[in-house]
């Protein structure tokens, strides 16, 4: 499948390393142009790079950007966008305070999909950690990525996406659940500093 990044930080790079390591074209596209040129070649692979306004090609969007910043692109792109698998991995919090925000819409993946009303949107990768992302395991296993969408196929289309990448796919439900997938992605990033594991941690479901 053809995948499109939205967004060239660290998520970006962690995610777009998993798509290029499950053998997938990918286009990452940035604010700054040169930054999404200097991701690409760095990600390798099929990597192509692009700004931020760009038409969108990929059946697959990856929104890696700040909460704040991914309704504004969804809104946007706009119509681009119906038919899409769009996925946001955003946790809801003030970059001032780090402390929660409560979505209106009962989650930032909500907001998205209410301001996408024609694509479809998966809640994926909020309770990974960009550095994580890049080895694709924590201590010899690997990670589990939690799915939350209302539309089925939506859901199997990013499962393949994660399995290709060699993580584990979880079904948390539907897109409602978001609301509990961002805050267990809150409590993952608030504990990072009481349990020193410098974002290097992950969570994982064993049984």
């Amino acid at each position: 499948m053809d995948v499109t990044i939205i967004g060239t930080g660290n998520m970006a790079r962690g995610i777009g390393t998993r798509v290029v390591a499950g053998g997938h074209p990918l286009t990452v596209l940035g604010v700054d142009g040169s930054n999404a040129e200097a991701l690409a070649r760095e990600l390798g692979g099929e990597t192509r790079a692009g700004v931020v306004g760009d038409p969108i090609s990929g059946d697959v969007v990856v929104l890696a950007v700040w909460y704040p910043v991914s309704r504004e692109v969804v809104e946007r792109y706009g119509s681009q966008l119906d038919g899409k698998v769009v996925v946001d991995i955003s946790n809801p919090l003030d970059v001032q305070t780090f402390e929660p925000v409560l979505p209106d819409a009962g989650s930032g993946a909500q907001e998205v999909a209410a301001a996408a009303p024609g694509a479809k949107v998966v809640k994926a990768f909020n309770t990974t950690f960009a550095g994580t992302l890049v080895p694709g395991e924590v201590g010899g296993h690997p990670l589990d990525v939690l799915l939350a969408s209302d539309d089925d196929e939506a859901k199997r289309t990013v499962a393949q996406l994660v399995e290709d990448a060699g993580l584990r796919a979880v079904d948390a439900g539907p897109l409602r659940r978001a609301h509990q997938l961002e805050a267990l992605g809150y409590l993952h990033i608030a504990l990072q500093e009481q349990l020193g594991t410098g974002y290097a941690s992950s969570v994982k479901i064993l049984a």
